[in-house]
């Protein structure tokens, strides 16, 4: 499988979508912008992913790391860190097979699937080790929490995204891969 990265203007639009997404979440949440700098994680494409972390299987998926790689802190003071891994060639393949979609939308739906999925960890409402069972309720929990926050806002193609998402369950298309790793 050829694995294509995100061009320049792909990455702008990353950057609008996460933006959107991190308000949509927030509110959902009641988040404040300070409160949100205790949520560690972070958002990288597929030029930024190291091997271990491109999969061909989902859109994205959710590391788990002790601490932040780049951070230096003592034992006593480790702090989990979340990673999404943004996985480019799977999106792009999906864009180019359903004509309908538009990329920023369909960016803005995986990106605020994910965050749901990292505040839901981060407080406690989901354990990030579960079963296959429980992740596929896990999956489905999100899907509709998904569906629900993103029906109420007016975004131009959102509807397309929506119903694509609501014909293709996210165990079988989404499955957010979700994994620890030592920081």
């Amino acid at each position: 499988m050829e694995r294509c990265c995100f061009k320049s203007w792909q990455i702008y639009q990353l950057d609008q979508a996460i933006e959107i997404a991190e308000d949509i979440v927030s509110d959902y949440f009641k988040i404040s912008a300070s409160q949100w700098r205790h949520y560690r994680y972070d958002i990288r494409s597929l030029k930024d992913l190291s091997p271990e972390e491109i999969i061909d299987t989902a859109y994205a998926q959710i590391l788990r790391y002790i601490q932040h790689p780049q951070e230096r802190l003592r034992g006593s003071l480790r702090g989990e860190y979340f990673k999404i891994c943004l996985q480019d060639h799977v999106i792009l393949r999906t864009l180019e097979d359903f004509e309908t979609l538009l990329f920023r939308p369909f960016l803005i739906y995986i990106v605020t699937h994910e965050l749901i999925h990292i505040v839901r960890f981060a407080k406690f409402i989901q354990s990030f080790i579960a079963g296959q069972g429980e992740r596929e309720k896990e999956e489905q929990r999100v899907h509709e929490i998904t569906q629900e926050l993103l029906k109420r806002r007016k975004i131009s193609g959102m509807e397309e995204v929506l119903q694509f998402f609501s014909l293709h369950l996210p165990i079988d298309v989404l499955q957010s891969h979700i994994e620890e790793k030592e920081g």
